[in-house]
């Protein structure tokens, strides 16, 4: 609710309804791309839709309020023309990134739970009562702790982030890409949900913008044409045509970086991998935002020296991901067979 009330502020109603139609139109095909991604990651459907959600409605709110006491600061300090060109490149990346990258923070990485199991519980229940001394009381503690419970194990990670058990008929296949899938899936999908709402937000904008321009200048007499909404035309070709994939491109990042800091064995890998997947994203998006405010011939420069081989990175990734499955799974036959 405060979302939409935050989008109709700006937009009013017609714009609100026009923005989140136009918004509907590429979110199609970027959500199956991802679930064509997912057949390898295999990411419980609960864990997309909070991401999808979050990115929906949290981030969006987070970085529209962050954004605008952001920019009101900056402009009091830097002036008007510095200031707004400092929150497009560096303010708004680290807010937005960093909103989104929130979602994967709270559902992948580990929190630890100090759970003790039935008979430590016990036990220390018992050196309260029989005022054992504590040497007593560990030597207990250590002969029972093989038959403790695994219920009352903390679970440290989800399940598609786990290792597979290696056994001497699986030796040759190493590692699952499928948990560096899971990674890309879910910053992907919270991208998605923050693109939706942030398309809907520009389209609403740009259609009251030109509506408003249209009465102004012609009046209600004369017919509408599509001349009349050029704004709503060019930032839905710019949006919607050219730049579906942006925000998924610029999370999947963050995710990829969480998800080879779940699975590699390198403890300086698994210590740096989220902050560099998280400080790529954040300078991916701001090198986009700044090549927008270059002009159409720096657009079409960064569009295809930088986002284009990236975008192809990212789906070299998928392609090889999903053929290293496929093979893993013809590995486990002869061994299951056996």
């Amino acid at each position: 609710m405060l979302i939409l009330r935050l989008v109709h502020r700006q937009t009013g109603t017609t714009g609100l309804l026009v923005g989140l139609g136009l918004a509907l139109l590429p979110l199609p095909f970027v959500l199956g791309a991802l679930a064509w991604l997912n057949q390898t990651a295999r990411v419980p459907l609960r864990h997309t839709l909070f991401c999808l959600a979050w990115g929906a409605c949290a981030a969006t709110t987070v970085a529209l309020l962050a954004n605008g006491w952001a920019g009101d600061f900056l402009i009091a300090r830097q002036g008007s023309v510095r200031g707004e060109t400092l929150l497009a490149d560096v303010a708004t990346p680290l807010i937005e990134e960093a909103a989104k990258g929130a979602a994967l923070a709270m559902l992948l990485l580990p929190v630890r739970r100090r759970l003790r199991c039935h008979v430590e519980r016990t036990c220390a229940v018992l050196a309260r009562r029989t005022h054992l001394p504590a040497r007593r009381v560990a030597r207990v503690v250590r002969v029972l702790r093989p038959y403790r419970r695994p219920e009352f194990r903390p679970r440290l990670r989800p399940a598609y982030f786990r290792r597979p058990v290696r056994t001497p008929a699986r030796r040759r296949a190493r590692s699952s890409p499928r948990t560096l899938a899971a990674g890309v899936v879910l910053g992907g999908v919270t991208a998605c949900g923050f693109a939706f709402t942030e398309n809907a937000l520009y389209l609403g904008r740009a259609f009251t913008d030109d509506q408003q321009d249209r009465l102004d200048s012609i009046g209600l007499g004369a017919e509408p044409s599509l001349r009349d909404y050029d704004s709503t035309v060019h930032t839905f070709v710019l949006r919607g045509l050219l730049s579906p994939f942006a925000h998924p491109l610029f999370t999947a990042l963050t995710g990829l970086g969480i998800a080879i800091a779940l699975t590699t064995g390198r403890r300086w890998a698994a210590r740096l991998a989220a902050p560099v997947g998280l400080l790529l994203s954040m300078s991916l998006h701001g090198a986009w935002n700044a090549a927008a405010g270059e002009g159409t011939r720096g657009f079409l420069l960064v569009y295809g020296l930088l986002m284009v081989p990236c975008f192809a990175a990212l789906v070299c990734f998928a392609l090889w991901a999903r053929t290293r499955a496929r093979s893993g799974r013809h590995r486990e036959l002869p061994a299951a067979a056996g």
